[in-house]
């Protein structure tokens, strides 16, 4: 073993994680009303949240194979909010309407992986919301005004972006590592060849705020490993970046054991200001569209730092002065130094290299290694304002602050149970507040009431503010709760109506615009949505009809001209699959055939007003014969 490198935990993957999980302690509160005590009163005073008053913090966690974002108001814990994103969702009519099939593609769900925040000078500036999509190697980007996507791209030359969007200081680019090596395009070729062929691809995506469109610049064919979390440099090491990586033994089969075998992986020094700089002096090469540099043939900006083995999280710290990671399966942390490694690369004091990429020596930019007691598998760090550290460790089920500086282990907490990841509040910026941290914990157990062989994994909020961390909130979450950021609610501000368009051709704002209109087989319809009714044609005999002939195709531009806030409308046919929504002031479209002759109502599925249920007309389809 080289030294230095935190020796593995003797036996962890074929035994504490095949068969056992260890628990610190599962006392985390009372069971029962007869047990509450003035304590659990005095957390309960803490979440509670008046009605007719709203959360300090909105906490937005991905949702995971769902494919959408959930949102959660902190302390309250309350879910207030479901955003599809990757997925079809039939409450929105997201995947239902034009825009959203266009954005969707030909993909039906997603899964959503590491949402990140839009900065500005290293902090949420709360405008716009980055993820990835692991199942369908795609990004997108939702605005923070409507909660609503913008845009989705897919990202060619990868598989499967796990890592996060994780967006640089002033939102210069997203980098999406890949999870899955594979050939460039996903092309064919023979696993005997992974070493040759295969690529785990990171891609730089910039975001056109203008424009609301998100696009590749370039891209990094980095070796074939797995590359797992992410985070970039701020301060003093702003233009920097890291990501953890682990099967770099290249293992093509049962993973869980071949790619465990060597005492470490990697983590990937790079900068992206000096690969930006190649990329515009023309070093790289053009594959299926894209520029990519190729380490091996591009020299310069990316460098490995050795880590024990299989790590999960890599965290920078507030400063920017140090990143801290730590292998899944050890039983300590490393603080790696941003100085250090930079002093090392002008001196290249180098161990070796791989696939032409250079190994920085693990004591030129090893800091320390911290060693809290007891505390087994870390895989998360998250900051507070006096810039200490709080980790997750899995196997140990709690989360343990301690000192960067010294090492110093201050404070630990139980939680309920096997947390992967945690969210403090804006605890991975420059300036994190230091108020509360989420656990985001993967094993539920007994949390909540039973139901059935699948139980609800939790979020447990932990208030930082006293003298000792303490529980004093949870939330079930379905599915796990994969990763989360959290931000100040006053960052973000919100629009209560969308404003009048007089560019967009679909939309029609009075009763005397709808029309509907025959361009041989299709038929458009301008209508609009208004407390109670549907107007499709104001000048027709019957307004709230839609007739049509089978097999004509139909486009339903809907207009929402309820310009107050909360009056949201919807819009779907009977039998016929359909279902969109339509908020205050917007303008969607529903594109169907009408393949099915007969009498169909149509009718509004989001309550509208005390005469919600008269809100409603028929699609009439005229038979072919």
């Amino acid at each position: 073993m080289k030294k230095g490198i935190i020796p593995a935990v003797t036996g962890l993957v074929a035994g504490v994680l095949a068969s056992t999980v260890f628990f610190a302690s599962t006392d985390v509160g009372p069971r029962s009303d007869a047990n509450t005590s003035s304590t659990t009163k005095t957390n309960a005073e803490k979440v509670y949240v008046p009605f007719g008053e709203q959360d300090e913090y909105y906490l937005f966690a991905s949702g995971g194979h769902s494919g959408q974002m959930f949102i959660y108001g902190v302390p309250s814990m309350r879910h207030i909010r479901t955003v599809p994103v990757f997925s079809q969702d039939s409450a929105t009519g997201w995947g239902w309407s034009k825009e959203s099939l266009e954005l969707l593609g030909d993909y039906t769900w997603g899964d959503l992986h590491h949402p990140a925040f839009s900065e500005t000078n290293g902090d949420y500036d709360g405008k716009w919301m980055f993820a990835t999509d692991v199942a369908n190697s795609r990004a997108a980007v939702m605005d923070l005004k409507t909660f609503t996507v913008k845009d989705i791209i897919e990202v060619p030359n990868t598989s499967g972006p796990h890592c996060a969007m994780f967006v640089t200081e002033n939102t210069e680019y997203m980098f999406l590592p890949t999870r899955f090596s594979v050939p460039l395009g996903s092309a064919y070729a023979s696993l005997d060849e992974y070493s040759s062929k295969y690529y785990g691809v990171m891609s730089a995506v910039q975001f056109d705020e203008e424009k609301e469109k998100l696009s590749i610049a370039w891209q990094v064919a980095l070796p074939p490993w797995s590359y797992d979390l992410s985070d970039a440099g701020k301060g003093p090491s702003h233009g920097w970046a890291v990501v953890t990586t682990y099967n770099t033994e290249e293992a093509t089969t049962n993973l869980e054991i071949n790619a465990s075998q060597a005492d470490r992986d990697f983590i990937v020094l790079f900068n992206w200001k000096e690969l930006e700089k190649m990329v515009a002096e023309g070093q790289y090469e053009e594959v299926n569209g894209q520029k990519i540099i190729f380490p091996s043939k591009h020299k310069g900006g990316i460098y490995l730092v050795p880590v024990a083995k299989s790590p999960h999280g890599v965290d920078v710290t507030p400063d920017g002065t140090r990143f801290i990671a730590s292998g899944k399966l050890a039983p300590a942390l490393t603080v790696f130094s941003f100085e250090k490694a930079f002093k090392a690369i002008e001196n290249q004091e180098f161990s070796g290299e791989k696939y032409g990429i250079p190994i920085l020596n693990y004591e030129s930019v090893m800091e320390r290694e911290v060693n809290p007691e007891n505390a087994l598998g870390p895989l998360h760090t998250q900051f507070d304002d006096k810039g200490m550290a709080y980790t997750t460790m899995f196997i140990s089920s709690e989360i343990v602050k301690w000192d960067p500086n010294t090492g110093e282990t201050l404070d630990r907490v139980p939680v309920q149970y096997s947390p992967g990841h945690s969210v403090a509040a804006e605890g991975d910026t420059v300036s994190p507040d230091g108020k509360y941290i989420v656990a985001l914990n993967k094993i539920a157990k007994d949390s909540y009431l039973s139901v059935g062989p699948s139980h609800p994994e939790s979020m447990q909020l932990i208030d930082l503010s006293g003298p000792k961390m303490e529980v004093i909130q949870s939330a079930p979450v379905n599915p796990e709760p994969h990763y989360a950021q959290m931000i100040k609610a006053d960052k973000i501000k919100t629009i209560e109506v969308y404003d009048k368009d007089p560019n967009n051709p679909y939309a029609v704002y009075s009763q005397d615009q709808t029309r509907i209109e025959r361009k041989g087989n299709e038929v458009h319809v301008y209508g609009i949505a208004m407390r109670s009714k549907f107007i499709f044609d104001a000048k027709a005999k019957r307004p709230d009809v839609i007739e049509v002939n089978e097999g004509d195709k139909v486009f339903v531009h809907l207009t929402n001209i309820d310009f107050d806030e909360d009056i949201t409308h919807g819009f779907a046919i009977n039998q016929y699959n359909l279902n969109i929504e339509v908020q205050p002031g917007q303008t969607s479209t529903v594109e169907f055939t009408a393949n099915k002759a007969g009498t169909y109502p149509l009718y509004c599925t989001n309550f509208c007003s005390a005469l919600h249920q008269e809100m409603s007309g028929y699609l009439l389809v005229k038979p072919k014969n």
